[in-house]
C-alpha cells in the first residue's frame, strides 16, 4: 500500500473509533467504547505508517 492509501485508512479508522467511542459514552457501553478506543489507535498507527512511507519516497 501507498503513503495515501496509509493515510486514508488511517483517517477513517480515526473517525469510526470516534464514533464508536461515542457511542459507547452515550449508552455508557464499556464494551463499545474499547472497540473505539482500539480502532482509533489503529488508524492513529496507519496514518504514521503513510507519513514514514511518504518520508522515506514509498519504498517500503
Amino acid at each position: 500500500m501507498g503513503e495515501l492509501t496509509d493515510k486514508t485508512k488511517g483517517y477513517a479508522n480515526e473517525a469510526a473509533g470516534k464514533v464508536k467511542r461515542a457511542v459507547g459514552d452515550a449508552t455508557n457501553d464499556p464494551e463499545i467504547r474499547a472497540e473505539g478506543n482500539a480502532q482509533e489507535a489503529k488508524g492513529d498507527l496507519q496514518k504514521a505508517k503513510g507519513a514514514v512511507k511518504g518520508a522515506l519516497g514509498n519504498d517500503i
